[in-house]
């Protein structure tokens, strides 16, 4: 049988402006250079032994019309000066034999920093929780990375975010996106 397993994931984000959401939303993918990709959705493991590599590299790597298999974190508005954010954490385990994790943000009122130690946070709790780790949840983002990253189970965690702010007339769409790759 042949696994069916990423080996490569990249990040990548990007926000679009239109009257209509739809249109927002392509303006947004083809920020994130993947609006020619037919996208699928799936949950938030990061396979054992896959790799993260730039957006370039992987941006390089994809075919028009291509199906490609994402994490996507997706926030829309219509109303002017409400701010949305997108973000995406992964979470590595230090162990390349095991797997790690992503995790989705999507919301309103959130700057770039707080939505991106979010999606890390929740990323490291769902790995940290295979691991055998129990971290006070109420602790701040900071706190907990220190203990997940002085317990050498993680090698790292990271996160893509974009936000903005809604105009007048128009919608507000941000992505923020893991693009798998296969060898």
């Amino acid at each position: 049988m042949n696994d069916f397993v990423p080996t490569k994931v990249f990040l990548t984000k990007g926000v679009g402006r239109h009257k209509y959401q739809l249109k927002s939303f392509e303006e947004a993918l083809r920020k994130a250079g993947v609006a020619q990709q037919n996208l699928v959705q799936v949950s938030s493991i990061l396979p054992p032994r896959c790799r993260i590599v730039s957006r370039e590299n992987g941006l390089s790597r994809l075919n028009p019309g291509q199906i490609s298999y994402c994490v996507i974190a997706r926030a829309d508005t219509n109303e002017h000066g409400r701010l949305v954010a997108s973000s995406v954490g992964v979470a590595v385990p230090a162990d390349k034999s095991r797997w790690g994790y992503l995790s989705e943000v999507h919301g309103h009122g959130m700057n770039s920093q707080q939505a991106g130690d979010m999606a890390e946070d929740l990323a490291a709790g769902m790995l940290g929780t295979t691991l055998g780790m129990e971290i006070d949840p109420d602790k701040a983002w900071s706190e907990k990375e220190q203990a997940y990253k002085s317990s050498g189970l993680f090698i790292r965690t990271t996160n893509a975010t974009q936000t903005a702010k809604g105009q007048e007339g128009l919608w507000t769409t941000t992505v923020a996106i893991a693009m798998f790759l296969f060898d």
